[in-house]
């Protein structure tokens, strides 16, 4: 923490960034993609699950074909995020859960994965700059996903 910033603002400072992960868990839900991109910087970068590798700025369409993949609305739950503020940076990490009915399936999934989000305040308001999504694998040579795992 800064000298110039005292433990009130930052309490507002991590507030506002606990809402910007719920509004867009939220928005996930109600497959909004409008709200889920209002939460991104235009410069996002991010890791997620679906390739390649590494993702630039934030595809309306790429993420629409997605929701559009599931059956209903896709659960996001969020559980021991940590948060940390630092001026107009804050990073956050912790775990998600996503669960639905990918039409593929035909079935309900459901599976935690780790995550770490990089925010910045940006005219005022905090912005995803950075997300990274990740799902352990077993290294028992299988290179199974531990889709099993819950924190």
């Amino acid at each position: 923490m800064s000298s110039g910033t005292s433990k009130v603002q930052l309490s507002k400072d991590e507030t506002e960034v606990r809402a910007v992960i719920e509004a867009t868990t939220k928005a996930h839900r109600d497959k909004d993609v409008t709200a889920i991109g209002a939460r991104y910087a235009p410069e996002i970068v991010s890791y997620d699950l679906s390739p390649p590798l590494m993702h630039r700025g934030f595809n309306t369409k790429e993420k629409q074909a997605w929701l559009d993949t599931w059956e209903g609305p896709i659960e996001v739950e969020t559980r021991d995020f940590e948060i940390t503020v630092a001026g107009d940076c804050a990073f956050a990490y912790g775990y998600f859960r996503l669960a639905g009915t990918p039409k593929s399936a035909g079935q309900p999934i459901s599976f935690w994965m780790r995550a770490t989000i990089c925010l910045r305040k940006i005219n005022g308001t905090w912005k995803i700059t950075h997300e990274h999504e990740s799902v352990p694998f077993y290294m028992d040579g299988s290179l199974r996903p531990a889709f099993d795992l819950s924190p």
